[in-house]
C-alpha cells in the first residue's frame, strides 16, 4: 500500500536519510560505550562499569526507536555494520584498556557531536513537514544533553 501520511515521498526519504545517519552515529556511540564498559580499568572500575552499562542501555533504546521511526516513514533502516560505518559521522573506537577519565572524555566528545547534529537536523525535519520527526529528535536531544551532563560531571 502507498504511504499517505501527509508528507511527500521525497520529504520522507530526506528525513529518513537524516535519521539513518543518526542511527549510524548512535550505533557507533553505543559500541564505544560498550567498549568502555568492558575495558575500563582503575580504582573506580566497578562504579564506571555500572555507569557505562546504564549509558549503553539508553543508547540501545535510541537505536531501536530511530530505526522504527525510519520504518514508520516507509523507508528501510540500515541493517549491516558496513552500512552503519559508511553512514556514521563519528570515528570508530578501538578495544583497548583505558582509565574511566579517558573513556569519559571520548564519549563526551561524541555525545556533544551528536547533540550539535540533532540541533541541525530537527529544524530541517520541520521544514520538510515532518513535525513528528522534529519532536522525536528534540526528545533525543534532551536525552543526549542529560547523558553529556552526566559524563561531564564524572570528569569534574
Amino acid at each position: 500500500m502507498k504511504t499517505n501520511i501527509g508528507i511527500s515521498d521525497k520529504n520522507r526519504k530526506e528525513v529518513s536519510t537524516l535519521l539513518a545517519k543518526l542511527l549510524a552515529d548512535e550505533f557507533v556511540l553505543y559500541t564505544k560505550t560498550r567498549n568502555a564498559h568492558w575495558n575500563v580499568v582503575g580504582p573506580d572500575f566497578h562504579a564506571m562499569h555500572v555507569f557505562f552499562e546504564e549509558q549503553y542501555g539508553k543508547l540501545e533504546g535510541f537505536i531501536d526507536d530511530i530505526a522504527e521511526r525510519i520504518r514508520s516513514l516507509a523507508n528501510p533502516a540500515l541493517g549491516s555494520m558496513k552500512e552503519l560505518l559508511a553512514a556514521t559521522r563519528l570515528k570508530e573506537g578501538k578495544g583497548e584498556l583505558k582509565s574511566s577519565a579517558e573513556f569519559l572524555k571520548l564519549l563526551l566528545q561524541d555525545h556533544e557531536q551528536v547533540i550539535r547534529q540533532i540541533r541541525e537536523d530537527a529544524p530541517r525535519c520541520e521544514e520538510l513537514g515532518d513535525d513528528g520527526s522534529n519532536d522525536f529528535l528534540v526528545g533525543l536531544l534532551e536525552e543526549h544533553e542529560k547523558m553529556a551532563w552526566m559524563l561531564r560531571s564524572c570528569l569534574a
